[in-house]
């Protein structure tokens, strides 16, 4: 399957080729992405870890800022 995913600390798009039944916990290990660092959305909204990413998707993956 084919998706779309824009990463907002590198201010680039790019598509990608995944096994059916992906999710997104295994799109970020393969991007090489810490999931603690991180809020990703699928077509505009909010999606968990473990929720199966389908062909066509449109993600962002966007920093998360904290301070103290």
């Amino acid at each position: 399957m084919l998706i779309t995913a824009h990463i907002d600390r590198e201010n680039r798009t790019k598509p990608l080729a995944l096994d059916r039944g992906a999710n997104v916990s295994g799109l970020l290990r393969a991007l090489g992405i810490n999931p603690v660092t991180v809020i990703v959305a699928r077509n505009g909204e909010v999606v968990m870890e473990d929720d199966e990413l389908h062909d066509g998707d449109s993600l962002s993956i966007m920093s998360v800022v904290s301070g103290g």
